[in-house]
């Protein structure tokens, strides 16, 4: 389902209009822009849409044939926007997913036929280094860890502005460990100290390949971080607002007692995103106790912007 869409307008003068699309384990979203040759990037036109890729993979390492399908539909509309924006460069990144699927070649396939250019599978520190280009780009010069907790794996990149000095990778993926641990609803005692237990163990693993973080600012990109952070600052604008840890941990206790239509009934909600809430609340949360953080700065830019830089 659609979650955000701008109609395209005129292209700038002395600009290139690329789209960037950035293909996950829950959602394919993709950003058209105009690019100047200083690398000021113009959003022109957005989307964010839920196809759920990433289900049913943990358990039987492939794309169903109704995701193909959500993903069919979803690119030919932003084929159609492509061309009526005359998009003049097109690059289209698929992370976690395409590293685990045993069907990546027929996905590959489907994306040519449906968009007109194919999608380029990316490591886990490409997908790192995308996504700290895209969140720091225009901050000052600092060091920042980026913490893009997604459907299928979490990616912690660290660096100063621009330019990533360190990245991890682990499996920390939202839409996984929810259908590896959470069957009742709302989710029962038992399921959610399992999924605790293995997301606590997970960011320790990812935060003890980092060196000391002291006086290093994190930054949280992905839908998991923005719906957390909706939650705590309803009809808030996001972008570079800062979330300290106490609130992440009542955003965390109040959502893990909720039934699922209690979480989509919340204000700000994705839908697509009230069933993976209570582990992306976790996940936010493990990951700022991990790196011992006080506060969280939310950017909405993110990998798709990184796509969009690397298209100069």
């Amino acid at each position: 389902m659609t979650q955000h869409s701008r109609r395209p307008t005129g292209k700038a003068v002395g600009r290139r209009r690329v789209a960037a699309i950035d293909c996950g384990t829950n959602s394919i979203r993709m950003l058209v822009a105009d690019l100047g040759a200083d690398g000021h990037l113009t959003e022109v036109a957005k989307r964010f849409d839920i196809v759920r890729l990433g289900q049913g993979v943990d358990e039987h390492g492939s794309i169903s044939r109704e995701s193909f399908e959500r993903a069919r539909a979803v690119l030919a509309e932003y084929a159609g926007i492509i061309t009526t924006a005359s998009v003049e460069r097109v690059r289209m990144c698929t992370t976690w997913i395409s590293r685990r699927v045993s069907n990546s070649d027929e996905f590959r396939t489907l994306v040519q036929e449906t968009l007109g250019c194919a999608p380029e599978g990316i490591t886990s520190d490409e997908e790192a280094r995308l996504a700290f280009a895209g969140a720091t780009s225009g901050l000052p010069q600092a060091s920042y860890l980026v913490a893009d907790i997604g459907g299928g794996s979490t990616q912690l990149a660290l660096g100063t502005a621009g330019i990533t000095d360190r990245s991890v990778s682990v499996g920390l993926g939202c839409v996984r460990l929810t259908e590896r641990h959470l069957r009742s609803d709302p989710p029962a005692s038992g399921e959610l100290a399992a999924v605790q237990d293995e997301i606590t163990a997970l960011a320790d693993q990812a935060l003890a390949e980092l060196p000391d973080l002291s006086g290093t600012r994190l930054l949280g990109v992905s839908e998991a971080v923005g719906t957390v952070a909706a939650i705590a600052f309803p009809g808030r604008r996001l972008h570079h607002a800062r979330m300290t840890y106490d609130q992440v941990d009542y955003v965390t206790e109040r959502v893990l007692g909720m039934s699922f239509a209690q979480r989509q009934a919340l204000p700000g909600i994705h839908t697509g995103m009230a069933d993976v809430l209570p582990v992306s609340a976790l996940g936010v949360r493990a990951v700022m106790r991990c790196a011992r953080a006080t506060e969280l700065i939310i950017s909405e830019h993110d990998i798709l912007h990184g796509i969009a830089y690397s298209l100069r």
